[in-house]
């Protein structure tokens, strides 16, 4: 169970990266050429929002069923820079990554100026993939 949980989450994690750059880059054409902020942008926004809640899910299951994840957080731990990052670093990354992307998908939501709502999904969800591609554990990542 261990290893298909963590071979998804893997797997997802690239599904997550193209979701939320083809988001990101979708949303700054549209703004650059001046689009309205149509209900197509809010689905290409909303995409990127779920893929990021069902990492996060996974995330979360294979952290608790994990031999690197709760049931290693320790003070040895936190010595260790490897085990920190799988225990500490990384899981709360994150989740305030996705935090981030929830943020910015529900203000983006809120009816108003379309340029405010452009913005708000570029800033956001870039702040969210820049701390999620800060703290993937790139040596383990096949």
């Amino acid at each position: 169970m261990y290893t298909g949980f963590k071979h998804l989450h893997s797997f997802l994690a690239y599904v997550l990266l193209a979701a939320l750059i083809i988001c990101i880059i979708y949303v700054i054409v549209q703004f650059i050429q001046k689009k309205r902020f149509s209900d197509k942008v809010r689905k290409v926004a909303l995409a990127g929002f779920i893929v990021a809640h069902l990492q996060l899910l996974i995330g979360l299951v294979l952290y608790v069923i994990s031999p690197l994840g709760l049931t290693s957080l320790s003070a040895e731990a936190m010595q260790d820079s490897i085990m920190r990052l799988y225990t500490l670093e990384h899981p709360l990354t994150m989740i305030i990554g996705i935090v981030l992307i929830t943020i910015g998908y529900i203000k983006a939501k809120k009816p108003g100026d379309d340029a405010r709502r452009f913005k708000t999904i570029i800033l956001y969800y870039t702040l969210g993939i820049a701390l999620i591609l800060l703290r993937i554990p790139w040596n383990a990542w096949p």
